[in-house]
C-alpha cells in the first residue's frame, strides 16, 4: 500500500527529527541549523517562514530532552547559562519580529552566509580548551549579557535555536570549554526557540503535526547524540571540528539552493 503525501511528509519529518536531535545532543547547536534546510529541501515545506516557525518549536522541545541528559552529566554552568538565555530571549523576540518581514529565500541566503562564517571560525579555534572552573562574576556578567542579547537577536531573526551561535558566544563570553558550552547552550536554545516559535505561531506559521513528529524523532536522536558527545569530549578539538564541518557543509548547500531560487 502506497503512503499518502501527508504520511510521506510526516515520515520524512520523523527521519529529520532523529538527525536534528542527534546533532543537537552532539554539538549543542546545529539542530535548528539543520532543521530549516531539512524541512525546506527534504520534507518539502514550501514556505520558508513555516519551516522556520515549525523547526523553532520542534528544536526547542528537543533541546529540553538533550538538556536533561547534559544536566545529569553536570556539563551545564547554570548561572552563566541563565544570564545568557535571559538577555538572549529579549533579543530573540525582536529578531523574530523583524525576520517575519523579510522574503523567505533572501532569509535563507543570509542564513547560509552566517552559518559559513561561524563554521569557519569554530574550526579555526577548535583547539581552545577553556576553563572548567568558570563561575558567573562581575567580569563576565556584562559579556554574557551583551553577547546573549546579540546572539538572541540573530537567532530570532533567522528563526533558529541558535546553538551554533550560542556555543562560540558562551566560549567567548565566559571562556567555557566546549563540552560545558554545549551543555549550557541548550538552556538558551530552549529559551530562544520558545520565544521565536511563539512569535511565529501567533502569525499561523507553525505546522503542529510536523513539529510533533520531528520532536518524536529528536528524542531518540538526542539521547544518541548526548552519549556520543561525552565520549568525544576527551579528544581535544574533535567536537569543534565536527561542529564546524556540519555547519559549513549545510551552509554551502543552503546558499546554493537559495541563490538558485532567487535567480529563477
Amino acid at each position: 500500500m502506497l503512503l499518502t503525501p501527508l504520511a510521506l511528509k510526516l515520515a520524512a519529518g520523523a527521519v529529520s527529527g532523529v538527525f536534528v536531535g542527534f546533532t543537537l545532543g552532539l554539538v549543542g547547536g546545529g539542530g535548528s541549523v539543520l532543521a530549516v534546510p531539512l524541512l525546506v529541501y527534504f520534507v518539502g515545506v514550501p514556505d520558508p517562514h513555516v519551516a522556520i516557525g515549525t523547526s523553532a518549536m520542534a528544536v526547542a522541545a528537543n533541546a529540553v530532552a538533550s538538556l536533561a541528559h547534559h544536566a545529569r552529566s553536570r556539563t551545564i554552568k547554570w548561572r552563566c547559562a541563565a544570564v545568557f538565555a535571559s538577555f538572549g530571549a529579549l533579543g530573540a523576540l525582536l529578531g523574530s519580529t523583524l525576520g517575519k518581514r523579510i522574503n523567505g529565500e533572501e532569509l535563507l541566503a543570509f542564513f547560509g552566509l552566517l552559518m559559513l562564517v561561524v563554521g569557519v571560525l569554530m574550526f579555526k579555534n577548535r583547539g581552545g580548551t577553556g576553563y572548567p572552573q568558570v563561575r558567573l562574576n562581575r567580569e563576565n556578567f556584562p559579556r554574557l549579557a551583551l553577547t546573549g542579547a546579540a546572539t538572541g537577536t540573530l537567532s530570532g531573526f533567522f528563526g533558529i535555536g541558535g546553538g551554533f551561535l550560542i556555543v562560540p558566544g558562551l566560549m567567548f563570553a565566559a571562556d567555557l570549554p566546549i563540552i560545558n558550552a554545549i551543555g549550557s547552550s541548550l538552556v538558551s536554545v530552549t529559551a530562544f526557540g520558545v520565544t521565536t516559535a511563539g512569535n511565529y505561531a501567533l502569525s499561523g506559521l507553525v505546522d503542529w503535526a510536523l513539529a510533533g513528529v520531528i520532536l518524536a524523532g529528536g528524542v531518540l536522536g538526542g539521547r544518541l547524540g548526548s552519549r556520543t558527545a561525552r565520549r568525544l569530549a576527551a579528544e581535544r578539538g574533535a567536537l569543534a571540528a565536527i561542529f564546524s564541518g556540519v555547519i559549513v557543509a549545510v551552509a554551502i548547500y543552503v546558499i546554493w539552493r537559495s541563490i538558485g531560487a532567487l535567480v529563477a
